[in-house]
């Protein structure tokens, strides 16, 4: 009886745990074929734990709750049928394979089931996707819904129109055309133009995955979505300025682009089309569109496309706004910091600046936040997260006071006149209307008259605070800044110490120099006057 009780109770715990060793090793060997699956397939596969709609399986027509889903064409399928899936569903082709096609046009590329919400048949009128199972069609280019029972003969072989978002998208047929002439050694890329559109103003999607609150891959699936795959790129994998060489193969000043991301990103993006103004190809240049994911945002702020995007505005919205925009220049400017000293030997620094220059408290905030991030980037995953590290960082500076009496230990001077300056504990140097996430620096509370500041006409706003309570007072229009001038070219001498210095967010400690700051050359951007705010209202009016 003993042993029997021995026996039993050693099945009681070895069994659970076989079952579980065996089901762990099901999993594992599921997932890599899974993965396998995804890395050899055309399709832009994603595996999901949950659905954000009721979706059935494109293959057995089942209600699934989990499984994949393809990020370019829609496609959503159950775990057991994917490999099905893969094989007899294909994907949006980028460029149009086939010589039987016209070489102005491409048939509809009709998807079935899972057609997305409140979306209505191009024939009847009538809400599609009302019935709960897979049932009706969409065109993965123009979006167009049908009704299984209106889907006929002519709309299968009708071509495809790609909807509203004609204008944006660059045809397959476009590239196949392209592929074509570069073989033939032929770069009259203009002459293709007429067999697509005649306002033709095709978009590149440059999107940051690691900027502010993460929405970055949220943000390529949906693009693809609704754009040419081939039109999208995540810059965590490609350079800006390989990804921007797609303009080279589109019509000439034509082009737009929608740098997702924050200022730093932005900024990026820029650098890369001035190398593209160095090799030549000005005629190429794009214009540049902002969708703000960062943490402060203040040049997207300034050119009116919002101080930070959390997905409150559909995507679609957004290629709206893209094809409404004005283009309008901005100003960038040469920072050049030489270090002091007869026996240095080492080379100045450059940096390019888009938004402003500072010494200071609020560059010693940036870079303690810097110094924080890099330790621990995980933590820095949320845009509010982000701003009340700054917030800890500021309060502590305003009982430290770790710049005080700068005024001591600098000289400025702009175009070339010395500037007595105050007793101050930071100076900043403004090209743009907002600064520290959303505040209007140089207007301060508005009840003062100053020389309207812009960001095209060549000229830096120069300013001075007397320390972190003197910025958060500035911020919420209790006070304002220590207007020292506006000039073309800005010299500032550190001449004892070391001192925190930033140019749009990127800080660094640095000792005695003298910094120069000096106009570089002229970005072409867009403004959307759709998200103007008050202050931008009074201001243009005054």
């Amino acid at each position: 009886a003993e042993w029997r009780l021995a026996l039993w109770t050693l099945c009681s715990v070895l069994l659970p745990v076989l079952i579980t060793a065996w089901c762990s090793f099901q999993r594992s060997r599921r997932q890599l074929l899974i993965r396998d699956i995804f890395r050899k397939s055309k399709h832009d596969w994603h595996y999901t734990d949950l659905f954000g709609q009721p979706s059935y399986c494109c293959v057995c027509s089942q209600h699934i709750l989990r499984g994949a889903f393809c990020g370019c064409c829609g496609l959503r399928v159950s775990e057991r049928c994917l490999k099905k899936a893969d094989q007899r569903f294909l994907c949006k082709e980028i460029v149009l394979r086939g010589a039987g096609a016209a070489p102005g046009s491409m048939p509809h590329r009709w998807i079935r089931g899972n057609v997305p919400l409140c979306s209505c048949c191009v024939v009847c009128k009538q809400q599609c996707g009302t019935q709960p199972k897979l049932c009706d069609y969409r065109c993965v280019w123009c979006q167009y819904t049908v009704h299984d029972e209106c889907m006929v003969d002519c709309l299968r072989t009708e071509d495809c129109t790609f909807g509203e978002f004609k204008d944006l998208i660059i045809p397959p047929y476009y590239l196949s055309t392209i592929n074509q002439m570069r073989k033939e050694k032929r770069t009259s890329y203009e002459k293709v133009v007429p067999y697509c559109r005649k306002h033709w103003t095709p978009v590149i999607v440059l999107a940051n995955t690691r900027s502010g609150n993460n929405m970055g891959e949220t943000l390529l699936g949906e693009f693809k979505m609704l754009l040419n795959p081939v039109q999208v790129f995540d810059l965590s994998k490609i350079a800006p300025a390989k990804a921007l060489q797609l303009c080279t193969l589109l019509p000439c000043n034509a082009v737009r682009v929608l740098v997702c991301g924050g200022d730093g990103t932005v900024g990026w993006v820029l650098d890369a089309i001035d190398e593209m103004k160095i090799k030549g190809q000005e005629r190429y240049i794009p214009q540049v569109a902002i969708l703000p994911l960062g943490t402060g945002n203040d040049l997207s702020n300034t050119l009116g496309w919002g101080a930070g995007y959390a997905g409150e505005v559909p995507v679609e919205q957004i290629l709206r706004n893209v094809m409404e925009a004005d283009g309008i220049k901005l100003d960038r400017w040469k920072v050049q910091v030489t270090n002091k000293g007869y026996y240095n030997l080492r080379k100045p620094k450059v940096f390019t600046m888009n938004n402003y220059f500072s010494i200071g408290p609020d560059a010693l905030m940036a870079l303690n936040f810097h110094a924080h991030r890099e330790k621990t980037p995980s933590l820095f995953s949320s845009r509010i997260i982000n701003k009340a590290v700054y917030f800890f960082y500021g309060t502590k500076d305003c009982l430290v006071q770790e710049c005080k009496d700068l005024n001591k230990k600098v000289e400025l001077e702009l175009d070339g006149e010395r500037i007595e300056l105050p007793n101050l504990e930071g100076i900043i140097v403004l090209n743009i209307g907002y600064w520290g996430g959303g505040c209007r620096l140089w207007e301060g509370m508005g009840d003062e008259p100053y020389p309207l500041a812009r960001h095209d006409d060549g000229l830096l706003e120069v300013v001075g605070v007397h320390g972190s309570f003197h910025c958060a007072q500035i911020q919420v229009k209790l006070a304002n800044p220590v207007r020292l001038g506006q000039a073309h070219t800005v010299r500032l001498i550190l001449k004892s110490s070391k001192m925190p210095m930033q140019v749009d967010g990127e800080p660094w400690a640095q000792g005695p120099c003298t910094v120069t700051i000096t106009h570089k050359t002229h970005a072409l951007m867009l403004y959307h006057s759709g998200e103007q705010t008050d202050d931008d209202a009074s201001s243009l009016s005054e």
